[in-house]
């Protein structure tokens, strides 16, 4: 049944005038509905993102949320003209380039939120 219905990401804020600031004025998110606990935000292919207030944040430096883009150069040169900072990583992590690592299946590169969370763009190989 699940197959059937499509998935948000719900990330963790622990400034809500701080996200909504980066997804709606920073990244260009339009915003569907909000109140003091939640934003919505309208994302491609009829997708959503949901932040939602936490008081402690994540605690974790995986990826929470990633982006399917057809060029990730393109995007990353777009997101660095909004002012985005993109992360550079070494080994062991995925080692960037000029802020894309090839992941052997796609080129992937990354950038961090106000709260921590560590957003990813991902144009897949093929």
């Amino acid at each position: 049944m699940l197959s059937d219905h499509p998935v948000f990401p719900i990330l963790l804020s622990t400034d809500m005038a701080a996200s909504r600031s980066f997804y709606r004025d920073t990244l260009g998110l339009e915003i569907m509905s909000e109140d003091d606990e939640r934003i919505v935000f309208r994302c491609g292919g009829g997708t959503q993102l949901a932040i939602t207030r936490s008081t402690v944040g994540t605690a974790d430096t995986q990826t929470q949320m990633a982006w399917r883009v057809p060029d990730v150069r393109a995007a990353l040169a777009d997101l660095r003209a909004r002012g985005v900072r993109i992360e550079e990583y070494d080994a062991p992590d995925p080692v960037t380039v000029d802020g894309i690592a090839d992941m052997g299946h796609s080129w992937a590169a990354w950038f961090i939120d106000p709260s921590r969370n560590v957003l990813s763009v991902v144009q897949p190989k093929g």
